[in-house]
């Protein structure tokens, strides 16, 4: 029997809890061994400043971890929400999880390397332009946009990724694309899940129960929303112009038959 009033909504509140924080242990227990270099990064660069070597051959382990293990944990987080947003809370967190796992590895994967290539070449030719070469930094800064809006599209692409069946080339064009067509939701995803980082920031232990679950969900609903909006207007041209069609034809064969009857007369 369905629980209505307090206890009801005090249910559902539980239930969602349960689903996120969940979610997010799976995403972190899978992504470990990359926020393990993460969490080693920083506590080395807080007590340690100047270990700059140590630094860079971290920076190094991440860009080969992320493609093998953050990228799949990922669109297998995206998996779940996905589910969620589209109306199916009550799907196998554990099951939907692993099977977005299995099923996306190998995309997010080669996705995973062209990002984090991209993500590599950017960011060395930011820090050479602004820092070693003298009157180029506007090209610095341009790269620093780049470097945002590849960033950002990381959210289109993951869930386009679960969404759609794409080839992968297809995937990381359409995501930066879309990324550029529509960067107000794309963006307020950005503003969103740093506000959530800020918070969790205040409280560590959130990190591991909620927030990255919070922010795939927050990006998965404006993804979904700019989807049913664009298939909207899709469907509302394709009906003028089938509108416009039948009102082509309509005179065509109104101006035939006047031709007839003129010819009879």
């Amino acid at each position: 029997m369905e629980m209505k009033g307090a206890m009801g909504g005090l249910y559902r509140l539980t239930e969602w809890i349960t689903r996120i924080a969940f979610s997010n242990i799976l995403w972190v227990l899978c992504a470990s061994p990359f926020l393990f270099i993460v969490l080693t990064k920083f506590l080395m660069a807080v007590q340690t400043p100047n270990a700059h070597n140590e630094q860079l051959l971290s920076n190094w382990i991440l860009a080969i971890l992320s493609p093998f293990v953050l990228f799949p944990a990922t669109a297998a987080l995206f998996t779940v929400v996905r589910k969620w947003v589209m109306g199916n809370p009550d799907v196998s967190v554990f099951k939907t999880f692993f099977s977005g796992y299995k099923e996306n590895y190998k995309q997010s994967m080669i996705g995973g390397f062209v990002y984090t290539l991209l993500f590599v070449i950017m960011y060395v030719d930011y820090t050479v332009y602004m820092t070693q070469l003298d009157g180029f930094q506007l090209v610095g800064i341009v790269m620093l946009v780049l470097l945002i809006v590849l960033f950002v599209s990381l959210f289109n692409f993951f869930s386009m990724t679960v969404h759609y069946e794409m080839k992968t080339t297809q995937l990381l064009k359409n995501a930066v694309l879309l990324t550029l067509i529509r960067p107000f939701r794309v963006f307020s995803t950005l503003a969103g899940s740093a506000i959530v980082i800020y918070i969790g920031m205040q409280m560590p232990v959130l990190f591991v129960i909620f927030l990255f679950c919070i922010i795939a969900l927050l990006a998965f609903f404006n993804f979904y929303a700019t989807f049913t909006k664009m298939q909207e207007q899709q469907e509302r041209m394709k009906q003028k112009e089938e509108e416009e069609s039948e009102t082509e034809q309509a005179l065509l064969e109104t101006a035939e038959k006047k031709g007839d009857s003129s010819s009879k007369s």
